[in-house]
């Protein structure tokens, strides 16, 4: 059958408070998923053999993990990584850029956010009282990808070398006629 034939991706899933729906979304898209603990090392996460890894969504601070920002360290360049929401932060950090708390945070749906590439615009559902300063994005090898058009805050980025990318708010959260 085409399901059958499909190739599965091996991806280490890195779980800083995970939601259930984002582990269905990466099996339903063809996803061997292995979630470690948000305290995991980058030599569990690599001696697993990924084909890519994940850093989840979550709440609180991300300037506090500082064991995530170590592991995520020993991960880019080595695997493709992807990032949601606090995970996102957690790059930013690891990557050598900044994070700063929002005056008011993103909460709820209908959070509109622009795809600086194809300028289109996403309606998003968002969770996080932190943000991406990009201020340091450039120095930090990473670019924005996404920006959110209420107040203009990074919403996304990518390194300009590696296989390296994120988004702030939930793609999977149904926030419209279309998921994000």
């Amino acid at each position: 059958s085409f399901a059958a034939a499909r190739r599965r991706f091996k991806v280490a899933a890195i779980d800083y408070g995970i939601k259930l729906n984002i582990l269905r979304c990466l099996a339903d898209s063809g996803c061997d998923v292995t979630v470690f603990p948000a305290t995991a090392d980058a030599a569990d996460v690599l001696a697993a053999k990924p084909d890519g890894v994940f850093l989840s969504n979550g709440p609180g601070d991300p300037e506090q993990p500082t064991y995530a920002h170590r592991c995520v360290k020993g991960i880019v360049g080595q695997v493709p990584v992807f990032a949601i929401c606090l995970g996102h932060q957690i790059l930013a950090l690891a990557s050598g850029a900044k994070t700063y708390k929002l005056k008011f945070g993103h909460r709820g749906a209908n959070h509109p956010v622009k795809d600086i590439s194809t300028r289109k615009v996403e309606i998003t559902t968002q969770n996080h009282g932190y943000a991406v300063d990009p201020g340091g994005l450039a120095a930090a090898g990473l670019e924005p990808t996404h920006v959110n058009l209420n107040d203009g805050t990074v919403e996304g980025m990518r390194h300009r070398s590696l296989p390296v990318f994120s988004v702030q708010y939930h793609p999977e959260a149904s926030a419209g006629p279309h998921d994000s």
